[in-house]
């Protein structure tokens, strides 16, 4: 068909333990996994090849992986460094195309549709650009190929992962042979549950799905899950024939419609309001950091906890609306203070998330009689500017000092994991 495009979904076998690897040459032909090593209780971020073999999975705990495997070397995770290898890997792909779409931190979608020209076929540029990454980073990467996103995501992970030259390509003309004889699990966001559901509609196949009338599939779903379902059905249906009309979009074009910050906290250190005060004030100002950097402002402020005494729990989320659009610390926490306050039951909190919604841009905003909000702003860019400059703890409140503060720590991490 002179229409289709040629899609890629590149993935990074075992990305941080092959980062982690490539590093360090002595751990070549060592069992290597990414984790906290002083934690017994944490979990696995990645393995290699190598520790796979020996039963090492990803999320399992570090303890159980070390009793499976003896000899694993465990190494505490370096989230910035994978982060620039992630982004000079993009900076390869664009060397071949600029429509590059990072869906994770080790997978982007790449359309070479108008680049086949140049550079030669399809399965020529995948191998292209796994000798370029390999070279220059050391993670081997595997290739899905395929007309639309679906297809390439499911080649790669279905078929390309599991091939020593890590290429394959999904094609509407092998459909029947390739896809719709796997396991319905195996197709793309089918988890768990939804196998569940499928299994006993004995569809078992992608290809049971692929094979009904939309109409058919559409009430089976209907009179399984008892509620509607059409939207699912619908998209199931067109996943397990390889339809997919969504194109490559090169970076992030959607405008942002809410800026949260969340922190899980050990619930029996936070049971006084005084020291939940102190994470509170820390979340809203990461949050009006971030609107900020963004060219945001927000209308409705939302708190959101969660707690516990090891018999009771309690969950709450709540909203209200400012005055006028905000990104001023003074001005959101205030809001913040006063839902948490009203709506706290008293039990030792386990996880806070404050967030921003009805998002409007910062460069034109409300004056006020008795505040000078433009003087405000000015502040907070300027600390802005320092903390990009030198980093999140660069300047800090006295109240992070205190013991119950999180912000000296998470200003060491990012995504949890230590830089």
């Amino acid at each position: 068909m002179a229409s289709e495009r040629s899609i890629f979904l590149i993935d990074g076998q075992s990305f941080y333990a092959s980062v982690e690897k490539a590093a360090r040459p002595d751990l070549r032909d060592k069992p290597v996994a990414v984790g906290d090593p002083a934690r017994k209780s944490g979990i696995i971020l990645a393995a290699c090849p190598i520790a796979k073999a020996r039963g090492v999975t990803t999320a399992e705990r570090v303890g159980e992986a070390l009793a499976k495997c003896p000899d694993l070397v465990v190494i505490r995770p370096r989230m910035q460094t994978y982060i620039s290898i992630s982004l000079l890997i993009t900076e390869i792909y664009e060397s071949v195309t600029d429509q590059v779409e990072p869906y994770s931190i080790d997978e982007q979608f790449l359309d070479i549709t108008g680049s086949i020209s140049s550079y030669g076929s399809p399965e020529e540029i995948a191998r292209q650009l796994q000798t370029h990454v390999h070279v220059a980073t050391g993670v081997w990467s595997r290739v899905g190929i395929g007309p639309t996103k679906i297809l390439a995501k499911m080649a790669t992970d279905n078929f390309a992962k599991k091939r020593p030259e890590g290429i394959f390509a999904l094609t509407f003309d092998r459909l029947e042979e390739d896809l719709w004889p796997l396991p319905v699990h195996q197709m793309f966001m089918v988890g768990s549950r939804m196998t569940r559901h499928f299994t006993r509609m004995g569809l078992t196949r992608i290809g049971d799905i692929a094979r009904l009338e939309l109409g058919e599939f559409k009430r089976r779903m209907r009179h399984e899950m008892r509620k509607q379902s059409d939207i699912q059905a619908e998209y199931y249906w067109q996943t397990a024939r390889g339809i997919d009309p969504s194109p490559v979009v090169p970076g992030i074009r959607n405008k942002l419609k809410s800026i949260g910050h969340g922190k899980a906290l050990r619930s029996q250190l936070y049971r006084k309001l005084e020291d939940i005060e102190v994470v509170l004030l820390e979340l809203v100002v990461e949050v009006c950091r971030r609107s900020r950097r963004h060219g945001y402002m927000g209308r409705v402020v939302s708190v959101a906890a969660a707690g516990t005494d090891g018999e009771r729990s309690s969950w709450f989320s709540r909203q209200t609306t400012l005055p006028h659009p905000s990104s001023l610390t003074h001005e959101v926490a205030a809001a913040v203070h006063k839902l948490f306050v009203e709506h706290w039951t008293g039990l030792p909190v386990g996880r806070l998330s404050v967030t921003l919604t009805e998002l409007s841009d910062d460069d034109v905003f409300q004056l006020t009689l008795f505040e000078d909000r433009a003087a405000a702003y000015r502040i907070e860019r300027a600390a802005d500017k320092i903390k990009d400059r030198y980093g999140s703890d660069a300047l800090m409140r006295a109240s992070s000092l205190l013991e119950s503060g999180v912000a000296r720590e998470r200003a060491a991490q990012i995504g949890g994991h230590y830089k």
